[in-house]
């Protein structure tokens, strides 16, 4: 399945299932085959998204301190970063969030 999010201020984005099941979950919403997000709740979405990175990225910092330390190899986090995943994310929520427009999926 894909999650298509579609708004009138920002070009659609499309995402796989795993991906658009964890971007709703980060902003605090049940994965559902459709819904909105209103432009009232993006800034809260936004401020998710970013410390969903921050805390993911701290972990993985903290175990890169932690295997230097005990002199083992220094853990690699290959693909791509949440960061990476949530940028496109993020600037849909602030094009919308500034147009006052809600983002859609599944309609």
């Amino acid at each position: 399945m894909l999650y298509k999010f579609k708004s009138k201020a920002a070009g659609d984005l499309i995402l796989l299932e795993p991906q658009g099941q964890q971007f709703l979950t980060l902003i605090g919403k049940t994965p559902a085959p459709q819904g909105i997000i209103e432009p009232e709740h993006m800034l809260k979405a936004i401020a998710d998204l970013q410390e969903a990175v921050r805390l993911i990225e701290a972990e993985q910092a903290r175990e890169v301190a932690e295997a230097k330390a005990q002199g083992q190899a220094v853990p690699h986090f290959g693909g791509i970063s949440l960061r990476q995943r949530c940028k496109p994310i993020i600037d849909m929520l602030q094009r919308c969030q500034k147009a006052g427009h809600p983002i859609v999926w599944g309609v």
